[in-house]
């Protein structure tokens, strides 16, 4: 049988270190985020409870940020306003339908009432949330190195609160901790290979990439505005709206410094 060859002769090296960007930030998003929700888990309930909403205020400026400030700029560079806007739409309706006949959304607190006890259905959902993630990371890098981590970051962002939230689902389901803890992290490597697949399809149809952008951002801004939203109005108050609001804008002033950095602003 012949061997097949990961990186033909010839191959740039930018190509492998493009490669190399995209495994480093998935596995960091991947393993990263598990790890700091675990450590979210050795918190008291009512710490936790205070902790996630902040969490969540961040992650929703990240994604907001990252697609209307990172990933649409640069698919409206590449197809036209109108078709863009057409995936984007097909996309957020896709996910809505998706969300009403499959586990999609998100959990963020220890009694979810869109979830129930069922930890294995848990981690299929969340095995295949991040093999999607994976995939727009990898088109991310495609367009260019900011993109990409502005895509990583913005997918990083809202997997810790989520995982805090399944983390409690698993064990409510009767996993023991180091139980819970590992098979999230193997749902949560599935970006991986999302990653890697994404890379290897597109680099060959880099016609695809401004398309698959355009879902990345369409999910992105569903899960902001459908989960991650109604969630912080769960809480209301000055206080608490005026620390969310602020929190928002400094994870889409991340998103905007990462830009600014790369030129693109």
């Amino acid at each position: 049988m012949a061997e097949i060859e990961l990186f033909p002769p010839g191959l740039p090296t930018i190509k492998i270190m493009l490669l190399f960007w995209i495994i480093i930030f998935c596995i960091l998003g991947s393993v990263g985020s598990i790890a700091l929700a675990g450590v979210f888990l050795l918190l008291k309930e009512g710490q936790r409870q205070s902790l996630v909403p902040l969490l969540v205020s961040y992650a929703t400026g990240t994604l907001l940020g990252a697609s209307f400030l990172a990933l649409l700029p640069h698919i409206l560079e590449e197809i036209a306003p109108l078709t863009a806007f057409i995936t984007v739409l097909a996309t957020i309706l896709a996910f809505f339908g998706m969300e009403k006949s499959i586990i999609l959304r998100h959990c963020h607190d220890n009694h979810c009432d869109r979830h129930t006890a069922a930890g294995t259905l848990i981690l299929i959902g969340d095995a295949f949330h991040n093999f999607v993630d994976g995939i727009a990371i990898a088109a991310g890098f495609l367009t260019s190195i900011p993109v990409g981590i502005s895509t990583a970051l913005a997918a990083i962002s809202h997997e810790v609160p989520q995982e805090v939230g399944d983390f409690a689902i698993l064990l409510e389901s009767g996993f023991d901790r180091l139980r819970a803890f590992g098979y999230n992290a193997l749902s949560g490597l599935s970006a991986l290979p999302g990653a890697l697949a994404g890379y290897f399809l597109l680099a060959q149809l880099d016609i695809l990439v401004p398309y698959l952008l355009a879902i990345a951002a369409a999910g992105f801004i569903y899960i902001a505005m459908a989960d991650l939203v109604p969630h912080l109005h769960e809480k209301s108050g000055l206080r608490n709206n005026l620390l969310q609001f602020i929190l928002i804008l400094a994870g889409v002033a991340t998103i905007v410094l990462l830009e600014w950095l790369a030129g693109d602003i």
